[in-house]
């Protein structure tokens, strides 16, 4: 990834959590698979660990609105709109195994932005393998549902600082491709590791001259 993203500090994406919510909300926290979530972002760094998240809005509302809305409320901690990969290209690991080398300065781009931000998935992963209640959340109050999506990620960036040798932690640092997965039983209820439209945020016109200028970059340094 050197020097393109040299200044890169971690990787963004959404996932949705199961949410029990009061009658009059159900509907706000209704999302497409038919179950009740609440729709979570997190910022990771490249060490696993949390460094934001935006709790606790409906299951319903779109990733992108999630994001618009952390920009607005926490505009001092984004400076700027992630860098989003490029729409109409290959982008997910599968794309990558099931057909050739990425050719073209996007699809190269795409590739190594897909690879950075592999490590969402894999916090996602860890974090809910570690606490099955976010997979199938009691009906607490709504405010307390919250607080227990905020103290299970400081409880993980906790693990993640102060045991070197807890087990799931240990399978991630020496397999850079292991990603875990939710369980089959858990499946049926729409319980994704990311967001489906994880990739799909809108960049503002800077981010896309800077996205362009180092895909062009990317390219060059492999013609």
């Amino acid at each position: 990834m050197w020097p393109h993203f040299k200044d890169c500090i971690g990787a963004i994406d959404g996932t949705h959590i199961s949410a029990i919510p009061p009658p009059q909300d159900f509907l706000r926290y209704l999302g497409r698979f038919g179950k009740t979530t609440q729709n979570v972002m997190a910022v990771v760094d490249f060490d696993m660990r949390f460094t934001y998240a935006s709790i606790g809005q409906p299951g319903s509302m779109h990733d992108t609105t999630v994001l618009y809305n952390a920009l607005q409320l926490d505009e001092d901690i984004f400076s700027h709109s992630p860098l989003a990969p490029y729409k109409g290209q290959r982008y997910h690991v599968p794309d990558w195994r099931s057909g050739p080398a990425p050719s073209g300065e996007q699809e190269m781009f795409n590739h190594l932005h897909s690879s950075l931000r592999n490590v969402v998935e894999r916090v996602f992963g860890v974090w809910k393998m570690k606490w099955r209640i976010l997979l199938n959340m009691p009906s607490y109050p709504m405010n307390k549902q919250k607080m227990m999506v905020a103290a299970t990620m400081c409880l993980y960036n906790f693990i993640r600082e102060n045991h070197a040798l807890d087990e799931d932690f240990v399978r991630c640092d020496r397999d850079p491709d292991y990603v875990p997965t939710i369980p089959t039983r858990y499946r049926n209820q729409g319980l994704s590791q990311s967001s489906l439209d994880g990739t799909s945020h809108a960049n503002d016109r800077t981010m896309d001259r800077f996205r362009d200028d180092l895909a062009w970059a990317i390219r060059f340094s492999r013609a």
